[in-house]
């Protein structure tokens, strides 16, 4: 009597071994589907924290990019900043008005005869530092135009040597022709 009764019908040959582990299988798992517990409020909450700090993870990563562009953005105007204030001309003030152009309006600055040549030529640009212009070398304007391309209000393109065969070269240009 000690046989189950999978035990008995195997024995009386109205069932195989394979059907009977079969039975067994399914009833486990309605057995482990019966306590299975549908979700309640604690599984919901602990799902509701995960969202949550996921979000508050991802908007962590949003303000550290941020900060880090912003921290960035200040590195390169100090080193604007320090190109600038190094590489200046301290001689420039002189009698000669030169004129430029800063955002579509007509800029005007006093500097010497010599100066207004080497701008003509390409060999010093125009730099705006604390709204005021400095004048600097060209290889430092391409700097920074690297950096920032704002900083720089006038820049010309270097000229070429003087060719030897120029028929004009010993003709200056006359004062009244300069804006």
């Amino acid at each position: 009597m000690s046989n189950s009764l999978h035990d008995q019908l195997m024995k009386a040959g109205l069932v195989d071994k394979k059907k009977v582990q079969a039975v067994k299988k399914s009833k486990h798992k309605q057995r482990s589907v019966k306590g299975a517990k549908p979700p309640t409020e604690a599984d919901e909450a602990k799902l509701r924290a995960q969202q949550a700090r996921a979000e508050k993870a991802e908007r962590d990563r949003e303000l550290n990019r941020q900060r880090q562009q912003e921290a960035e953005q200040k590195a390169i105007q100090a080193q604007v900043r320090q190109l600038i204030e190094m590489n200046r001309l301290k001689e420039r003030d002189g009698e000669v008005a030169y004129n430029f152009t800063d955002q579509r309006k007509i800029k005007r600055i006093y500097i010497t005869e010599q100066l207004v040549d080497r701008l003509s030529r390409g060999q010093l640009a125009i730099a705006l530092l604390d709204e005021r212009y400095e004048l600097i070398p060209t290889k430092v304007a391409e700097k920074i135009r690297l950096r920032d391309e704002a900083a720089i209000v006038q820049y010309n393109e270097p000229q070429q040597e003087e060719d030897e065969d120029d028929p004009y070269a010993d003709f200056k240009i006359p004062d009244d022709l300069m804006w």
